[in-house]
């Protein structure tokens, strides 16, 4: 297996694309709307993946919801954004953990019935006044603590589902004054007050199997370099001050805030500290190119990357219509179906 998540063009695995997979063996594979057909097409796409392979390799998708889901009506719900889960513990904490569990649980119920066993959330972002939107109601809140406990309930509700959860973005992309989808965001507060509020909600989170980093540039830190590129923010923040044990993934390699080519991105990503690079947009040559400078699973980061995949667990039981109504009863009457998704 090669340090990398591949995406693919559309909603087929095309003869090029097969051969590139058996040749390159990602470690994973990453879907996205364009990806998305119907339940048997995605199936089928999963299982043409994975045969290439020849493993039961991680399929991710981002399925937080609010804006960020790529499945939705007509064949699979729509789910609330993080902030609603927020409203909900702002009137009663336990009932806001409870949606928070129950939603992610639900989520889950989705993702395994399609074989997709890995879901890009929770997002555990402290947003900050003047940041810019890209975050916004992604986010469960704007107190640490609170978003820990919101961020743990979801995560603990995918697990209990079969699905794993995706730690993002370390170590923080609330105050983010720019969308890192389109250029480089730098954040100029000093280290202390990071400390003590965007990193502070992710140290409760630092034991799930698997993180993602942010393209954010911390100059209190490193003046130069976004975490995904700066050894010493891997090494000093996420892995030290934070705590994550878990598999570290870039954010998609090919997104507006990096600079270079995609093999210096690449490189650079792996050599900062990321145990396994994301390339998202499905451009072949693209892919080749990342595959190239994407290294053999290895050392810590094999280690890392197979105690990520033991935790893949059966899915418990669930009553999915039961779990739904009691989920619009403690959203105050917000109904899932009801909402709307984005790519």
């Amino acid at each position: 297996m090669r340090a990398f998540i591949t995406g693919l063009s559309g909603a087929i695995l095309t003869a090029a694309e097969r051969h590139f997979v058996e040749e390159a063996d990602p470690w994973g594979l990453i879907l996205f709307k364009r990806n998305v057909t119907t339940p048997d097409a995605l199936r089928r796409l999963i299982g043409e993946f994975r045969a290439a392979v020849g493993r039961q390799a991680p399929v991710l998708i981002d399925q937080e919801g609010g804006r960020v889901q790529r499945l939705g009506p007509p064949h699979w719900p729509a789910y609330p954004p993080g902030a609603v889960y927020g409203a909900a513990f702002d009137r009663d904490p336990g009932d806001g953990l409870m949606a928070a569990r129950l939603g992610a649980r639900l989520i889950a119920n989705d993702l395994a019935q399609l074989g997709i066993d890995v879901d890009c959330a929770p997002v555990a972002d402290v947003p900050a006044a003047g940041s810019d939107p890209v975050i916004g109601d992604r986010a469960y809140g704007a107190d640490p603590p609170k978003i820990a406990a919101l961020a743990g309930a979801f995560a603990t509700g995918l697990m209990e589902g079969g699905v794993l959860p995706v730690l993002k973005h370390l170590p923080g992309h609330g105050r983010a004054v720019a969308d890192s989808h389109k250029r480089l965001p730098v954040v100029t507060v000093d280290r202390a007050t990071l400390e003590a509020t965007d990193f502070a909600a992710f140290r409760p989170l630092s034991g799930l199997p698997l993180g993602m980093t942010a393209h954010v540039v911390f100059t209190a830190i490193d003046p130069v370099a976004p975490a995904t590129t700066s050894a010493n923010i891997v090494k000093h923040v996420i892995r030290d001050s934070i705590g994550f044990t878990g598999l570290l993934m870039s954010d998609d390699i090919s997104m507006g805030a990096l600079s270079g080519s995609l093999s210096e991105r690449s490189r650079a990503a792996i050599v900062a500290g990321c145990d396994v690079v994301l390339h998202c947009n499905g451009d072949l040559s693209e892919m080749v190119e990342v595959a190239a400078q994407a290294p053999v699973l290895a050392g810590e980061a094999a280690r890392r990357a197979g105690a990520a995949l033991a935790a893949r667990k059966s899915p418990a039981p669930l009553d999915a219509d039961a779990s739904r109504a009691a989920l619009a009863k403690l959203l105050n009457d917000f109904r899932p179906e009801a909402g709307s998704h984005e790519a």
